[in-house]
């Protein structure tokens, strides 16, 4: 039996889901819905959907859709989510889940009250990369993991659209790019209990509109306002003295760059750009290089694994595993980090 799927929010993201499900067998696209319905209907017919709408309380209501991928900008996560919950639809909602820890709380407790299946879309998770890093670690391979250092930086690449607006957004590099490779370092450590945050952020850069001769990925609105941050750095405390430090940029005079490394008392590992393990033998430094068919992360097979994993969770065979939970814990270490970077102090997680 196929999961009836509708996409609510249909932006340059909302493609990847759309063209995931589209080839899953498991699922079945039955509606797609954006308050521009332009492109809704634009969206329907390019990816065969017949049921086109602007409205998602006609989503919600439907009782021929199961569950949900919500694509909405940053703010209107939660509310969406929630409602779509209490409706009585499984959600995958894309990162991060909130921009503030009373809409986390209130999602757990949606969750909690209503036993539908919330999935936060880290898809970074699901690449082969981090699949084959998570099985060794598992295997104590790398032991305890100590630190861990995340860095996605790039020269100009505010997108612009909603990402430049931070009453959409919540927040600039850090909320939309530090989100994800925060989350992996953090799952890859074995997701410890935050503890305090230090953290930076610059905007003197802007959206670097007067750069020319360069192609740059754009948001679906061709809108330029930018009133988030250009650079972000941190470093986050965990229960027991590990550390993760991570930078993140829209705007930065640097080399593009991505890096994801864990360190371990046995081991460690350099997940992006490419995967590769470090440790010792016989006395002897071994940098080892699994043979798989993308090192770094591979965006199709990342998101394929992504929503497939999602509609089992939807069939019931296995449990959410990018919970609630584990998003009010996010919530809580961008929120920490950015109330640091406004203190200019180091802030305490509490809970």
């Amino acid at each position: 039996m196929t999961t009836r799927i509708a996409v609510i929010g249909l932006g340059s993201i909302a493609v990847e889901h759309l063209k995931a499900y589209q080839l899953n067998p498991q699922a079945e696209l039955v509606a797609v819905c954006d308050v521009d319905l332009e492109r809704a209907k634009a969206r329907g017919e390019q990816f065969g959907v017949a049921r086109v709408t602007g409205s998602a309380e006609e989503i919600f209501s439907d009782p021929d859709v199961d569950a949900v991928s919500v694509c909405v900008p940053n703010t209107l996560h939660a509310p969406i989510a929630e409602a779509a919950l209490r409706a009585g639809k499984d959600v995958l909602v894309e990162k991060p889940m909130t921009v503030t820890v009373p809409e986390a709380e209130a999602l757990v407790k949606a969750v909690e009250e209503t036993g539908k299946a919330l999935q936060i879309g880290y898809v970074r998770r699901y690449a082969p990369n981090a699949l084959v890093t998570k099985r060794f670690l598992d295997a104590g391979e790398f032991g305890d993991i100590y630190a861990a250092r995340a860095t996605l930086l790039r020269t100009a690449g505010n997108p612009g659209g909603w990402f430049g607006d931070v009453e959409l957004s919540g927040g600039g590099p850090l909320i939309d790019l530090g989100v994800h490779i925060i989350d992996l370092c953090w799952y890859l450590m074995g997701m410890p209990k935050a503890v305090s945050a230090s953290g930076a952020t610059f905007a003197p850069l802007g959206a670097r509109d007067n750069i020319q001769n360069l192609t740059r990925y754009k948001a679906a609105s061709a809108a330029r306002p930018n009133t988030v941050e250009d650079f972000a750095t941190a470093q986050i405390r965990f229960e027991g003295g590990a550390v993760l430090d991570v930078a993140t940029s829209f705007s930065l005079h640097a080399r593009n760059e991505i890096s994801v490394r864990i360190h371990g008392d046995k081991g460690g590992a350099e997940i992006e750009p490419e995967l590769l393990m470090i440790t010792e033998r016989h006395d002897t430094l071994l940098h080892v290089q699994p043979q798989i068919d993308s090192l770094g992360f591979d965006f199709r097979i990342g998101f394929a694994n992504q929503i497939d994993h999602f509609l089992r969770i939807c069939r019931g065979e296995i449990p959410a595993d990018a919970t609630a939970e584990q998003g009010l814990e996010m919530a809580r270490m961008l929120t920490a980090i950015y109330e640091s970077a406004k203190s200019g102090a180091e802030v305490a997680i509490t809970r």
